[in-house]
Order: C-alpha cells, then sequence, then structure tokens
C-alpha cells in the first residue's frame, strides 16, 4: 500500500466518521496483538504454549486434569492481567468519548476495550471475557484474580462457592456455541449502523464475520483496516492494510483537526 493511499484511506475514513450518526467498530486479534497478546494460530502463538485440545468443552468437563493445567496456565502467563489498551483501543474509547460510538462488537476476550475507557455496555464480547469465570451449573461469576490467589495458596481447583460446581474462564471454547443474547445485540446494532469500522480482522470465523455483510445489507459504509487482505476487502468503501494501532492514531489526529462534530 502506497503512502498517497494510506493518507487517502485516513482522510477518507474520518470523513465517513465525522458524516455518520452510529458507527460500529469491529476488532479482531490484530488489535490485542498490539498489545502484546500473541493470536492463537501464527508462529509463536498460543496454540505454539498449549494443547488446543484443552480448549475444548467436551474436554474441560470430563478431565480434572485439564481443568487443573488450565489454572496453571491461568497463574504462569499473566498475559491478560498485564496486557495494556494500545492506540487502537484509546481511539475507539476516543470516538465513544465524542459521540461517535455507538457500540463495539469484538472477537477479543482481553478486557481491553473497558480498560481504555469504553462503557463496559457498549462492548459485545463474542468470544467473552478472561477478566471473568463462570460456574457451569449456577452461572455465578467470578472475577478471575480473586481466584487465582486461592489457587496460589492451596494448587487445588476452586469450585464455586455458591453450589460447588465447575468453574470455567468465561470466554467460549472449542464445541460451544456464542453467547446468543450477545450475537444478537451485535447483529441488531451492525444492521442499524451508519458507518462500520473492522480493525485488526480477518473475517474468517464465523458466524462473527457476517457481521460485515449485516452492516453493508443495513446500507452502511464498510471500512477494513487490516495488515493482510480479507475477503471482505471488494465490498469494502475503505480498505487500509496498515497496523491497527498507528493508522487509528492518525484518523484520530485528522479528525481533531476537522474539528468533528458530536452525534
Amino acid at each position: 500500500m502506497s503512502q498517497e493511499s494510506l493518507h487517502n484511506g485516513i482522510n477518507q475514513t474520518a470523513a465517513l466518521i465525522a458524516k455518520a450518526g452510529k458507527v460500529v467498530v469491529f476488532t479482531g486479534a490484530g488489535v490485542s496483538t498490539e498489545s502484546g497478546i500473541p493470536d492463537f494460530r501464527s508462529p509463536g502463538g498460543l496454540w505454539s504454549k498449549f494443547d488446543p485440545d484443552d480448549f475444548t468443552i467436551e474436554r474441560f468437563l470430563y478431565s480434572p486434569e485439564t481443568r487443573k493445567r488450565q489454572w496453571k496456565s491461568l497463574l504462569d502467563g499473566g498475559i491478560f492481567a498485564q496486557a495494556q489498551p494500545n492506540a487502537a483501543h484509546k481511539a475507539i474509547a476516543w470516538l465513544e468519548n465524542i459521540g461517535k460510538l455507538s457500540c463495539v462488537i469484538t472477537q477479543n476476550v482481553d478486557n481491553l476495550h473497558q480498560k481504555a475507557g469504553n462503557s463496559p455496555d457498549k462492548v459485545h464480547e463474542l468470544h467473552g471475557n478472561m477478566k471473568w469465570l463462570k460456574c457451569l451449573d449456577c452461572f455465578e461469576r467470578y472475577p478471575l484474580e480473586d481466584l487465582l490467589a486461592r489457587f496460589r495458596e492451596t494448587e487445588e481447583v476452586p469450585g464455586c462457592g455458591r453450589c460447588q460446581g465447575i468453574l470455567k474462564p468465561d470466554v467460549i471454547f472449542f464445541g460451544e456455541s456464542l453467547p446468543t443474547q450477545t450475537l444478537k445485540d451485535a447483529t441488531s446494532a451492525a444492521s442499524n449502523c451508519d458507518l462500520l469500522i473492522v480493525i485488526g480482522s480477518s473475517l474468517v470465523v464465523y458466524p462473527a464475520a457476517y457481521i460485515p455483510l449485516y452492516a453493508k445489507g443495513g446500507g452502511a459504509k464498510l471500512v477494513i483496516i487490516n495488515k493482510a487482505e480479507t475477503s471482505y476487502d471488494a465490498n469494502a468503501d475503505v480498505v487500509i492494510h496498515r497496523g491497527a494501532g498507528a493508522v487509528m492514531d492518525r484518523i484520530v489526529t485528522v479528525m481533531q483537526q476537522l474539528d468533528a462534530p458530536c452525534a
């Protein structure tokens, strides 16, 4: 991508945001990697450190050894707890602050949108959130850090304090469906927005990757910011093949120069 094309794409995106009343942002792993969180599939990614079979719901339910390995990895890893929002997260939070952002739809589980300042009720987490544990019996939720401290002391996998059921990281494992209400809310938001900005997603994981189709079907403009090409590039109004943080930072700068009006 030439510098001229990059410059034009940034200016076009800033103009589309300024004109839009309802902006929805859809984020994928390419946003998280800039905060030091490796993705799953690339060389050096999470699957090179963990056994993917340990993240099937069947293995988790029926193997106490698998559950203990997961607790040890949560204790030793610290990837999600230590990660901090990057320029892309901060730019998305800024869009909310100026009244442009309708919501964020994310495939990421790292809680970084909330850390950056986005309101939790505006973040639709399609794959869950590693900050929480959920009881598979009574559905009580617990902050992960609280129970990690107990595991650190005893090395015994804690159960639900309410019913002693199995506690599972509140993220989607292989073999589980996406949360119905979250997917419904995300689909509705995409179908009714003026502009959808896809940031850092290859758009290959379904059903989440249908989100751009819902937006275009509703008449929205589509911007894709991703290092690699996607199968949706031909349908986008603007495509920028660059890293998320640097591009979003420049878009914010252009909008500030435009003195973008609040919705």
